[in-house]
């Protein structure tokens, strides 16, 4: 056959894949969008609810057209930090009550533990500022958020899908990666359709800025054993931090993420490589993606969407990137034809309109 025949062969078989192609399944993603008592917003009563609600609230009304299934938010959704529960509970629904909107959309929420929710502060024998989290703030989130993990007759009515391996226990021991307090409903994975999905808690009491990547290998090649084609992790902290290229030496790796073990943030990065995994995470406050092993023949992409309200993490002086200071969320779209579409959407300020900043198709 001509090579010119060929060619035209091979584009009108491309034209019919993506014509007859259709949206299976659609999630959004975003994390960080709690306050700090010091902080202030357009509106004077996120000072009083530490919350960004004004960007919050814009997120909610432009991702609603959008007709997703699921909804993840990657932590620190309330400024925590409290071993008062009476004030937790306070600040959770608050949070909660602007998440109502999407559950009345038809859009299941999925909520992931950060460090905010889990950890306290305190001071060492130096003076310096400690956190670390308790048990206590677990179960505080357990009775905050336990109910939509996993509500799988919810998750049925709302996505027109079925749960499959959702065991509540399954979820790291102290036998596995040094973890001792009960990690249900912080760490834990389900099927649905030919997607795994996998939350985890990056700050386990005894254990801050880790990943438990023994139970995640298992659990990952056990999803695949399954025959479960799409496998994405969400976490809080991120495995490899962001660094703008004018941020000065001394100011570096100041948002202490996985990097603070690194031979458990190396592992975990070998576990997400070798199941062909995508990361979704936040605690930087910026949105940011990267292939952090590309050099070294690394496919495997992590996704920091830090930006869902919390002050920016990049200072004017450190970057030029206009990106670096767009309130902005992750838009993926799983097809028919199994082409995984991933779109970062944002917008700099209340009154500017949505657009789209980069899109890209995950590699099979």
């Amino acid at each position: 056959m001509p090579s010119f025949l060929r060619a035209l062969l091979l584009g009108s078989m491309i034209l019919m894949a993506h014509a007859d192609d259709r949206v299976v399944f659609r999630f959004e993603t975003v994390g960080d969008s709690r306050f700090a008592p010091e902080d202030h917003g357009p509106w004077p009563e996120e000072h009083v609810w530490l919350q960004n609600s004004a960007v919050v609230n814009r997120f909610i009304d432009a991702i609603e057209p959008l007709h997703p299934q699921l909804f993840v938010f990657n932590g620190d959704m309330i400024y925590g930090y409290n071993s008062d529960h009476a004030e937790l509970d306070r600040e959770y629904a608050y949070w909660r009550g602007m998440m109502s909107q999407l559950l009345a959309h038809q859009i299941y929420l999925l909520p992931v533990a950060g460090n905010h929710e889990l950890e306290l502060k305190s001071r060492n024998t130096f003076g310096h500022v400690v956190k670390h989290t308790v048990p206590a703030s677990e179960d505080a989130w357990r009775a905050s958020m336990g109910d939509l993990v996993l509500d799988t007759d919810l998750w049925h009515e709302l996505t027109g899908m079925n749960v499959g391996a959702w065991d509540r226990n399954n979820t790291p021991t102290s036998s596995l990666d040094g973890i001792h307090s009960d990690q249900r409903q912080l760490t834990y994975s389900f099927d649905s359709g030919d997607i795994h999905i996998v939350v985890i808690n990056t700050d386990p009491a005894g254990f801050d800025s880790s990943a438990p990547w023994h139970w995640l290998d298992q659990d990952l090649q056990s999803a695949r054993q399954r025959g479960m084609k799409h496998l994405f992790v969400f976490g809080h902290k991120m495995a490899f931090p962001y660094e703008p290229e004018r941020r000065p030496l001394i100011l570096r790796g100041h948002e202490s993420g996985l990097e603070v073990h690194p031979d458990v943030r190396d592992a975990f990065w070998h576990v997400i490589e070798a199941n062909h995994a995508t990361y979704f995470c936040g605690h930087e406050h910026v949105m940011h993606i990267s292939q952090p092993w590309k050099n070294q023949g690394g496919t495997a992409w992590q996704v920091i969407v830090g930006s869902g309200g919390s002050p920016f993490s990049v200072r004017k002086s450190e970057s030029d990137d206009p990106m670096d200071f767009m309130y902005a969320w992750a838009d993926v779209q799983l097809f028919a034809s199994g082409r995984v579409h991933i779109r970062i959407l944002g917008f700099s300020s209340l009154t500017d309109p949505v657009h789209e900043l980069k899109s890209w198709d995950l590699t099979p």
